[in-house]
């Protein structure tokens, strides 16, 4: 069965699959210094994963200009942690007065994001896009030349191994890959190699060294799926710029479970309802 067929039932039948099925608690916590987070797990191979957090704010324009061009800087500050390293608070402040604050809580087999993107200055915020660069070379067990045929995107709602079919290897950058949902600009994303096939949804993965479990990844709004040159995969998060006095919610998820693909189609359909392709 089509993996995109699953979806048109889900939210008619599940509601909250969290009240559905109870997960395996891996026993994840959290931790945040100097623009890293770093989720720990004895039950992880590995036993971390870290996040670059966030990498980069971006402009648009992006896909074909050198980088430096592209990026907006900015500082991040790490406003709380909890004693049992379950719930961390960030702060990004952009060099054009933007803000975006963050709710990070590692629950039994997930991390749960909130952010809060806020534009307190008279003038409009060119921040386009932002780069969560997840970094997967322990989970994976492999080298950086390697590690990509354990990832994972979705293309015609069906879960695709890295290389993809129609693999661009062209552009202002080399290596890497990326694709581009359905109504975002291809001239606004990473300047890396641009896949021409569009991606059934915004999950991005990657399978354990054994294959018994999985990372996949989602936020919502989107920009675009890339898969970089540091063992990492990027579920890029849109932000559409920001009007003065204007305030944008974002969500995301970075999920390990078993390696089960209808399951976790099931969970992300609830999650994120507003990706679900019919």
């Amino acid at each position: 069965m089509r993996h995109s067929a699953l979806f048109a039932g889900l939210l008619l039948s599940l509601g909250s699959l969290g009240s559905l099925c109870s997960a395996e608690d891996l026993g994840l916590t959290l931790a945040w210094d100097k623009n890293l987070l770093t989720i720990h797990s004895d039950k992880l191979p590995g036993r971390v994963m870290t996040v670059n957090y966030l990498e980069a704010y971006c402009r648009a324009g992006s896909t074909d200009r050198e980088w430096g061009q592209t990026v907006i800087g900015h500082t991040t500050q790490l406003l709380s942690l909890s004693a049992d390293h379950k719930s961390l608070k960030l702060k990004c402040t952009l060099n054009d007065g933007v803000t975006v604050e963050h709710v990070i809580r590692a629950r039994d087999d997930e991390i749960d994001f909130r952010l809060t993107a806020h534009n307190p200055t008279d003038k409009k915020s060119a921040a386009e896009w932002a780069q969560p660069c997840i970094r997967v070379g322990e989970f994976t067990g492999l080298d950086k030349e390697q590690y990509i045929t354990k990832c994972f995107v979705f293309l015609d709602g069906e879960l695709t191994r890295l290389p993809t079919p129609n693999w661009a290897t062209k552009a202002r950058y080399t290596p890497g890959q990326v694709w581009v949902p359905k109504g975002i600009n291809r001239n606004d994303v990473n300047p890396r190699p641009q896949n021409e096939q569009v991606p059934s949804h915004g999950l991005i993965g990657c399978f354990s060294a054994d294959e018994s479990l999985l990372m996949a990844a989602a936020f919502e709004p989107y920009q675009e799926l890339f898969q970089g040159t540091a063992h990492c995969a990027h579920p890029d998060i849109h932000i559409g710029g920001l009007e003065p006095g204007e305030t944008k919610p974002i969500r995301g998820k970075i999920y390990f479970v078993p390696h089960d693909v209808p399951a976790l189609l099931e969970r992300y359909a609830a999650d994120f309802p507003e990706q679900v392709v019919e």
